[in-house]
């Protein structure tokens, strides 16, 4: 079926929510936090709430399900889009510009030898060490260098690239979150039946431990696409379209095969809502995989695969 994005025209925004339930049982086990644990809070109304996978969790599963480990390179229906792989001294496959909690800010890509990425962006962007900067021509570099930027978000902290102002929020965000949430404690232990009195410091003995879980009435993931931010990037309108459907087969490759965000946290996606706008109809993953390969050769853009080798 053809990819129908007309609905979406003029609207700033794309908000969804996704129910989500365990896939066996009814526990859970949320996202934690160093010093905190499990985030809880409570809700507007007083009711238990419960952060199950937080915004920069999230932004890293979308980025992850659209690429391929085992070829190194994106998922075929992505394949030919901008990206910056980074080497070893080997030439062995280290990292790059998709997986990298910073993208093209990566320190593996900027900081290293290897200038090649650095030295571009300077030729590229020199005329905004002063002045306001210019989000449009950075978006463009951004583009044809490292799309996945222009999804997730961008920030080049860097002194000599305008003084470290350039910077791209992301368009695609997402969280997912659970309510009237209550507490399930159970425990184990980790026995050693050859010497369970063994120095337990050291790996040995047998070593009781507490566990806590959730469960919930409603778990549901949300997501907002900001539409006037990627039009306001002021691309013609096949790549408008194109990142739209990047980000949407970004969401929708998510609830069908990113859900097991741990050991114990696999979820089902049951119904996904259209909030906004009203009469918008979510592509299936299978139609937007059919439609991603002739956007990206009909996008009249210089897609570069830029090779990047990391040596301290």
């Amino acid at each position: 079926m053809p990819l129908n994005l007309n609905n979406l025209e003029g609207a700033p925004r794309l908000l969804l929510k996704a129910k989500l339930e365990p896939v066996q049982g009814t526990r859970f086990q949320p996202t934690g936090f160093p010093e905190i644990g499990a985030a809880q809070y409570e809700g507007p109304n007083g009711e238990s709430m419960l952060l199950v996978e937080s915004a920069q969790s999230m932004a890293n599963r979308l980025e992850a399900i659209c690429w391929d480990k085992t070829a190194d390179d994106w998922v075929p229906e992505l394949c030919g889009l901008s990206v910056i792989k980074v080497v070893d001294k080997n030439s062995e496959p280290l990292t790059n510009s998709l997986l990298e909690a910073h993208r093209i800010n990566s320190p593996y890509i900027l900081e290293g030898k290897d200038k090649k990425v650095l030295d571009l962006l300077k030729d590229e962007l020199a005329d905004m060490k002063e002045g306001m900067v210019d989000l449009r021509k950075l978006a463009c570099v951004l583009l044809r260098l490292d799309i996945n930027a222009l999804i997730h978000g961008a920030f080049l902290a860097k002194r000599d690239l305008a003084g470290g102002r350039l910077r791209l929020p992301r368009a695609l965000s997402g969280f997912v979150e659970a309510m009237e949430v209550k507490v399930a404690v159970s425990g184990g232990v980790k026995n050693d039946a050859v010497d369970p009195k063994g120095n337990t410091s050291k790996g040995f003995g047998n070593v009781p431990f507490s566990r806590e879980e959730f469960v919930s009435s409603e778990i549901t993931a949300y997501f907002n696409l900001d539409l006037a931010q990627i039009r306001g990037y002021g691309f013609h309108k096949e790549v408008e379209t194109l990142l739209v459907a990047l980000a949407l087969f970004k969401i929708q490759s998510f609830l069908e095969t990113g859900l097991r965000l741990r050991t114990a946290c696999d979820l089902d996606c049951q119904s996904v809502e259209i909030q906004r706008p009203n009469g918008f109809e979510l592509p299936s993953l299978s139609d937007l995989k059919q439609a991603l390969p002739d956007l990206i050769s009909g996008a009249g853009v210089d897609f570069q695969t830029t090779t990047v080798t990391y040596q301290k």
